[in-house]
């Protein structure tokens, strides 16, 4: 992940919040802060405009923009009420969209959101998707999830390339019942050039997403230092996640069949089936 790609998921990460249902949700105040308005009325008239993008858009405001008042400090051990609106995800990007366009941050305020939307209709869309269009939504997601492990194991001290194929072969002996990176490849019969991540199917795929996420997420809540923890925090994950699937009854990771297309040349057909009905 790029010094700005990690700034542009901190900046609006760190100020979001979960409701009791899982989902999450922004304060407006907090976004205002973020997005360099100083007047809250400014910041206001801005949300006004999102709001009317909504309506536009056929959703319904309500569900979107929630008026709520809270206490904040004002000195002197003394607080006072203000008024404060929390917002969907879905707000926070018509906001962005409809924010001063000439502040860098806004600009990343777009992207950020953006991807975010995309990735929750992804998820709410699932079940009706091809296994062709679920391989690459969560080949996509896995690809922005190893550049946050990535991220997260230089942190803790994993610093060479060699270094990260070891770190990375510790989680995929975990899941794999002790086979490698190199093991897999062999195991799918596959050229010296073809990536394993791209001959997986969906399910196998979703199986090292999972070990992806929950790996860095221990790795930054637990504040992991050093090679060797955090090549058998991997390696535990990836475990825990086999003997998850063992529990339900699933299918072992290496007993999965190998999709004969890879999600390269699956992304490549779709652009020159786009390419064609473009010119009809």
């Amino acid at each position: 992940m790029s010094g700005i790609e990690l700034y542009q998921e901190k900046i609006f990460e760190n100020i979001k919040s979960i409701n009791e249902h899982g989902e999450e949700f922004w304060y407006a105040r907090d976004l205002q802060k973020v997005l360099g308005y100083k007047e809250w009325r400014n910041f206001r008239l801005v949300i006004d405009k999102a709001k009317t993008a909504c309506v536009n858009s056929q959703n319904e405001p309500f569900d979107h923009f929630v008026d709520v008042n809270k206490m904040v400090s004002i000195g002197s051990s003394a607080d006072r009420e203000v008024e404060d609106i929390i917002l969907s995800r879905y707000a926070c990007y018509l906001i962005v969209q409809n924010g001063d366009p000439r502040k860098e941050v806004i600009a990343l305020g777009q992207t950020y959101f953006a991807v975010k939307t995309r990735q929750q209709e992804i998820i709410d869309n699932y079940d009706s998707l091809s296994e062709e269009q679920k391989r690459l939504a969560v080949r996509g997601e896995l690809k922005n999830h190893n550049k946050s492990l990535a991220e997260a194991a230089n942190r803790a001290g994993v610093k060479t390339s060699l270094e990260y194929s070891i770190f990375q072969n510790h989680g995929y002996m975990g899941l794999y019942g002790g086979l490698k990176a190199k093991d897999i490849h062999k195991n799918k019969k596959l050229k010296k050039s073809q990536k394993i991540l791209d001959y997986m199917g969906s399910t196998e795929l979703a199986a090292n997403l999972f070990r992806a996420t929950q790996t860095d997420d221990k790795l930054r809540r637990e504040n992991i230092k050093g090679k060797g923890k955090a090549n058998k925090t991997h390696f535990v994950v990836g475990k825990k996640v086999r003997e998850t699937i063992e529990e339900l009854g699933g299918t072992m990771p290496e007993d999965l069949p190998t999709p004969k297309k890879s999600t390269r040349q699956i992304e490549s057909d779709q652009k020159k089936k786009k390419k064609l009905e473009s010119k009809k």
